[in-house]
């Protein structure tokens, strides 16, 4: 047989089958108004710039909406998801060839391509779409994964799919032993349906079942494209589309900016008070659960729920959507009157009976593990620290200890109430410049800002000592601004009160750029974030460095060498604000490479997936209940890796962790150390900590 004359009758055994294109166009016509009717809603939100650096956009809508490279983090959901996604698009383009060879002048589906594509890739990929099905529904029936919203919805949208594909391939089958097709072999699942039916049916069984299923088909597979649009599976869309317009700038500067002189209302607490690429981020969701899995509050047993906080909201959207679009008809038209006083807000969004309320609100660290864990890109940290500003700045609602902390960087400049030390108290015996009494403050190449986490917790001066005699020994010309410095507002806005944070960065931006301030190194993750991602919309451009990142650099250029080798087992644990906030996980390892003879015994959660230790968002100076402590189970993670000292980058980590090793190391001898503290050892210091000490005591 001659290879380029392979083809076949695309009709086959189906009278009137142009009638196809009389149902095709009322299916599309619901289908384009089922999607209308969700466009029209994100529509109803308020302006956001999410279409600039059309490059970057691009690259990661192929790296992630094409490429699928945060859903293939997990490998079962991987491989059914591949084979519905690419299934999908691979018998999309066979049906769309179906109607060009059968009803254009082109008749391009013979030949090799016929064979190779029409025929065997088509059948591969449907029968990986049956398979797909079927692990999916095993996923859901049997292993039960508690992240996963069950719902008799999606059964039935995979049940669709699974007779689409079946049904394709008993048309397939039929039509290759009735017609006793010479190319059947290549069509391999579908020849063997055919055979299997033969053994069973006779010819003209097979022939009126053919006509029959083909009408089948048709139907299911109109009525699958019309029904998608007021389902899940409408995120077909809706996610290649949310991953088009994410942030690009990274989760340390993914929250909102409230221009205080115009703003009717501080926070969100309304529905209609949401941009529109927020209220995209709520029909693109996939109820993959993936979010909440990550959680560090909700893995320790507490409410929040970040999956729980999106679909609740995507349903209160849905559920208000007549009220939602006549207020921004009003809004558009200008006739939105802001409401009265003691009047609530149109479509509140904080309410005790969804997951949208304060007690799980103020259980986020921010460590933004489910926006890394999101598939889809879904930012669910600043609607949450949204809903947080309009509790603090409009009803002063939130919990005590977040207030004394709040009280205390309004009064004292720094978030520790009960402290004792000054801002300089931990530099005693070191003698240090102090910018205001250099007589060129100009001379200093680097700030060293110490932050408040630094100079007045008792267990972190010994971090703040370490790093800055390291950099005398490497003769870095530095200094410090001593009782000038200030906190940077970290906590006030993760918190909520974005206009303390706002006054404390306009502060310390006017301080610093007084004198002439251009590099900046920091010990804190949190100032260091704060610095590099929001201070400069106040003005403040600095090239900026965390204390891991400047000393790996001494170490490399040689201006600093390690001598004293540690032989102790160490795991590392990445505080948030430097990896998953500003993709840092190198330089701190490198320094512990750099200190320690063995190599990093690394926790499972590590890196980008590292698990935090529940000090961010305020978190720190609440006092949780003892068995709900994100920093015991994170202590306990890095005890399980059998690790002699636990490596931290970060103050609070360090607090939080060696609280937490305190409680769950029993009879064995765990330290907490600071990366600086692990590299001034390795130098040669008598206050660093040795052996089997712990860098507090």
């Amino acid at each position: 047989m001659n290879m380029s004359e392979a083809t076949r009758e695309v009709y086959w055994n189906v009278p009137y089958h142009n009638l196809i294109y009389v149902f095709l166009a009322p299916t599309l016509v619901i289908m384009l108004w089922g999607f209308y009717r969700r466009f029209r809603l994100w529509k109803a939100g308020k302006p956001a710039l999410r279409t600039d650096r059309l490059g970057e956009r691009v690259d990661l809508f192929i790296r992630n909406a094409l490429g699928q490279a945060r859903t293939m983090r997990n490998t079962y959901a991987a491989v059914f998801h591949t084979g519905l996604y690419l299934g999908f698009i691979v018998l999309v383009i066979a049906t769309t060839v179906v109607a060009i060879h059968a009803d254009t002048p082109l008749k391009i589906m013979q030949g090799p391509f016929y064979l190779f594509f029409q025929s065997l890739i088509v059948d591969f990929f449907g029968l990986f779409v049956m398979f797909a099905v079927l692990m999916a529904w095993y996923r859901r029936g049997r292993l039960k994964p508690a992240k996963l919203v069950y719902t008799d919805e999606a059964n039935i949208l995979l049940g669709l799919i699974f007779v689409i594909a079946f049904t394709g391939f008993l048309i397939e089958g039929w039509r290759i032993v009735v017609t006793e097709d010479p190319w059947g072999l290549w069509s391999p699942v579908g020849y063997v349906f055919g055979i299997a039916s033969a053994k069973v049916m006779s010819t003209e069984a097979m022939t009126m079942a053919h006509r029959g299923s083909w009408w089948l088909h048709m139907a299911v597979s109109f009525g699958f494209i019309a029904y998608a649009p007021f389902t899940k599976m409408a995120h077909v869309v809706f996610s290649p589309l949310n991953i088009f317009t994410a942030n690009l700038d990274g989760y340390g500067a993914s929250l909102k900016d409230i221009d205080f002189e115009k703003a009717e209302r501080f926070g969100i607490n309304s529905l209609p008070d949401f941009t529109w690429k927020d209220l995209l981020d709520l029909d693109a969701c996939t109820e993959c659960g993936r979010c909440t899995a990550v959680c560090p509050a909700n893995t320790v047993g507490k409410e929040l729920s970040p999956r729980d906080i999106i679909l609740d909201l995507q349903k209160l959207m849905h559920d208000s959507s007549d009220e939602l679009l006549e207020i921004a008809a009003k809004r558009q038209k200008g006739e939105l009157e802001p409401p009265k006083d003691g009047e609530p807000p149109p479509i509140p969004i904080i309410r005790d009976d969804h997951a949208v309320n304060k007690e799980a609100l103020f259980q986020c660290t921010t460590c933004a593990a489910c926006m890394e864990a999101c598939p889809v890109f879904i930012e669910q940290l600043p609607k949450i620290v949204d809903a947080r500003r309009f509790l603090v700045m409009e009803e002063a609602d939130f919990p005590e200890g977040m207030m004394n902390v709040v009280t205390s960087m309004e009064q004292r400049q720094h978030p520790f109430p009960g402290t004792q030390f000054t801002r300089t108290d931990w530099a005693d015996g070191l003698e240090l410049d102090i910018l205001a009494d250099m007589a060129d403050p100009k001379e200093a190449e680097v700030l060293f800002w110490v932050g408040c986490g630094g100079a007045l917790v008792e267990r972190n001066r010994s971090t703040v000592r370490a790093t800055a005699k390291l950099l005398k020994k490497a003769g870095v010309k530095f200094a410090i601004l001593g009782r000038e410095e200030s906190c940077t507002g970290d906590p006030a806005r993760r918190i909520g009160n974005e206009f303390l944070f706002e006054m404390l960065a306009k502060g310390n931006v006017e301080t610093l750029n007084g004198y002439g301030v251009k590099q900046i190194v920091t010990s804190c993750p949190h100032c260091f974030n704060t610095f590099a991602n929001e201070y400069p919309q106040f003005g403040g451009h600095y090239e900026v460095s965390h204390h891991s990142q400047y000393l790996r650099d001494l170490v490399e250029g040689g201006r600093l060498q390690p001598v004293h080798e540690d032989h102790r087992h160490v795991t590392y644990h990445d505080p948030c604000y430097l990896g998953r906030h500003n993709g840092e996980y190198e330089a701190p390892r490198k320094v512990v490479a750099a200190s320690s003879r063995t190599d990093i015994v690394e926790m499972p959660k590590s890196g980008r997936d590292s698990f935090c230790c529940g000090g961010g968002g305020g978190m720190m100076y609440v006092d949780e209940p003892p068995d709900k402590r994100v920093n015991q189970e994170r202590a306990q993670q890095a005890i399980d890796t059998g690790a002699d000292v636990v490596a931290v980058a970060c103050p609070f980590c360090a607090t939080m962790l060696e609280d937490g090793v305190g409680a769950r190391k029993g009879d064995r001898n765990v330290s907490v150390i600071d990366v600086a503290e692990m590299l001034l050892a390795s130098v040669g210091d008598e206050e660093a900590p040795v052996a089997g000490e712990s860098s507090a005591g």
